[in-house]
């Protein structure tokens, strides 16, 4: 007995993404995403790891606000426009682009043991680091005093 295959296309997955790959009708998608943030503690201070590729020091400001928060901005100067060029001597114009960055701002609210006068930062290989210094403790007073009694 035969079955004649009945294909589908609604249901074919591969189709549907293969379509949707080169389809020129795009409507503008803004996936947001914030950068990952490790942060480190050691025995002197913590230290902030914020990671994006393609970070330049330009893009970032690193500052207090008057709560005495720790703000983190990223701003990307990049310019979004449709370029052709060339690669290894093969011409070529982008068919789908979607490398895209948007602007990030954060507010972390500082342990007390942060020294906040002496925040220091730095953007090496797509990683903005923020050095957080911790106070450092003041050594026990030791006091031998006599109390008069009343």
């Amino acid at each position: 007995m035969y079955f004649p295959v009945i294909r589908n296309n609604r249901n074919n997955w591969l189709d549907t993404a293969f379509n949707d790959l080169f389809d020129m009708d795009w409507t503008p998608r803004h996936v947001t995403t914030a950068p990952a943030v490790n942060v480190k503690e050691n025995d002197t201070a913590f230290t902030m790891e914020v990671a994006a590729p393609g970070l330049k020091k330009e893009f970032c400001k690193v500052n207090i606000n008057n709560e005495g928060n720790l703000v983190v901005k990223i701003e990307n100067k990049a310019e979004h426009e449709d370029k052709s060029g060339e690669e290894e001597g093969a011409k070529f114009h982008y068919v789908r682009r979607e490398f895209s960055y948007t602007n990030y701002e954060q507010t972390y609210i500082l342990p007390d043991e942060v020294d906040k006068e002496h925040i220091s930062a730095k953007v090496e290989d797509g990683i903005l680091s923020i050095e957080l210094p911790k106070i450092a403790p003041e050594p026990e007073k030791k006091m031998d005093r006599v109390i008069d009694i009343a």
